[in-house]
């Protein structure tokens, strides 16, 4: 097995012999799954062993990073992969160089394996937005794993890697990691470097982690995380890390599907149970996050998006006869369906004489939402909500549309526009499939996220989808 018995990854890729059989078993199984748009373990060398490194980097949580597999979501860098984002525009371009984040863990001694699915650009919830390849859920192939970084954590329900990264802009780790039962860290934004994650909504997105162990996860975390020089919005602060006391929970959740309610109230009983105390709390403004969330996010892309016009690099209409019809059919062509309204809406909310009533407004939405989150940190150490009102939802069933989607981020959301860390982890099985809740901290409280979910594991103990039960070498 890949597995050990305690759930950690025990099959280390530091032989030829080790690497080939794990290639073949993972092809095999990701037929079925469709999580990496590229698979190729033998594309990179493992890091050189070092003594040093190892003794730094795994004493704390006592799981050696060496050998591991780590699977890369496909809009973050690295070097001698492809770099598509999940898009027709990018399908035949190759990374130049490898993001901060992913060097400093193949520095510590994992191997990159491969790049996984996204919703094209970071933009959707389920990843079937993507321009490449549908994505399922590996507790039932007729769900979609979450988006947007579906690939990631369909590869570690699967058992197909102890850990992958992701990005997260709105709630694009946390809801697939709940819809597929496996942790999802969003860190406090700026806390891992940015440079090499491909731009979407610069000041909301970032990169993090899925796994399916919390000792593995607050291990990766702890090398990817540090200031770059690279990027100029990463930085180090004070970890956040007082006692847990005091849980706040959001009063009576609207619009929450039947599965997901009784998991968020087994939750509350289940934190109650540990001994927690537990603090009922109103937000209001919480309606306005997703009209601020979506404004931002719109705005910031269709500046970021801008740089693809079909010129210096990316998919080129080759029969264009001027520039200007060049870069029109070109983005017409490369682009889907829902980055084109996310650009169209963005470029919208900034024209002169819009920005003052939506743009400006968004912003000042924003900066009120931080300080409630300050006022209710005050009251309490973390805060719970859900993480997605419904559990993973079937592809192509009607039961979810792109406006439904996108009004049910609110909850994952809240954490991007306000900075603050999240973390979502399993807290039961309905109707034979994963519900997830999420932890919320205050800025550099991912400390405060681990000790909790640790915690909350003695009530439930997470387990893979039944794909990992096949990861024996050789079936």
């Amino acid at each position: 097995m890949f597995w050990d018995e305690k759930g950690h990854w025990e099959y280390k890729l530091d032989s030829q012999e080790k690497i080939t059989a794990y290639a073949s078993q993972i092809r095999n199984t990701d037929r079925r799954i469709g999580a990496f748009l590229e698979f190729d373990p033998q594309r990179l060398k493992p890091a050189a062993a070092d003594s040093s490194r190892q003794g730094n980097n795994t004493e704390a949580a006592g799981q050696s990073l060496e050998g591991l597999p780590l699977g890369v979501k496909d809009n973050i860098a690295v070097e001698g992969f492809r770099l598509t984002c999940g898009s027709k525009i990018l399908s035949d371009y190759s990374s130049p160089y490898t993001a901060t984040a992913v060097q400093k863990l193949i520095d510590a001694g994992m191997v990159v394996v491969g790049k996984t699915n996204l919703d094209e650009f970071g933009m959707g919830s389920s990843t079937d937005n993507s321009a490449l390849q549908r994505t399922h859920n590996p507790w039932n192939t007729a769900y979609v794993a979450g988006g947007s970084s579906g690939g990631s954590a369909a590869a570690v329900a699967a058992g197909l890697v102890p850990c992958a990264l992701g990005s997260d802009t709105g709630g694009s780790i946390r809801q697939p990691a709940s819809f597929c039962g496996v942790y999802g860290l969003k860190p406090t934004y700026g806390s891992v470097s940015r440079f090499g994650l491909v731009s979407y909504a610069s000041s909301l997105e970032g990169i993090g982690l899925l796994t399916s162990s919390l000792s593995l996860m607050e291990n990766v975390y702890s090398v990817m995380k540090g200031e770059d020089v690279h990027d100029q919005t990463s930085g180090s602060g004070e970890p956040c890390t007082a006692d847990i006391r005091r849980i706040g929970t959001l009063r009576e959740p609207e619009g929450l599907a039947s599965g997901v309610r009784r998991g968020y109230e087994k939750t509350i009983a289940g934190l109650k149970q540990l001994g927690y105390e537990i603090v009922e709390f109103e937000l209001p403004i919480l309606d306005y996050v997703i009209p601020s969330y979506y404004t931002i996010a719109s705005a910031e892309s269709s500046a970021n998006l801008a740089r693809y016009a079909g010129i210096r690099y990316g998919y080129r209409n080759e029969m264009a006869e001027d520039p200007r019809e060049l870069t029109e059919t070109s983005r017409d062509e490369g682009f889907g369906q829902e980055v084109k309204m996310r650009i169209l809406l963005g470029t919208f909310v900034l024209r002169s004489g819009f920005q003052e009533q939506y743009y400006i407004r968004a912003q000042k939405i924003r900066t009120a939402l931080r300080k409630h989150l300050d006022q209710l940190f005050s009251e309490v150490d973390l805060i719970m909500l859900p993480t997605f009102p419904v559990q993973a939802f079937e592809h192509d069933s009607g039961d979810m549309d792109q406006f439904q989607q996108k009004v049910a981020d609110k909850f994952t959301a809240t954490a991007n526009l306000a900075g603050i860390p999240a973390l979502a982890f399993p807290v039961g099985i309905e109707d034979q499939l994963p519900v997830g809740m999420q932890f919320l901290a205050p800025m550099h409280g991912e400390q405060r996220l681990f000790r909790a979910a640790e915690s909350y594991s003695r009530i439930f103990s997470p387990r893979l989808s039944p794909f990992a039960n096949t990861g024996r070498i050789g079936e």
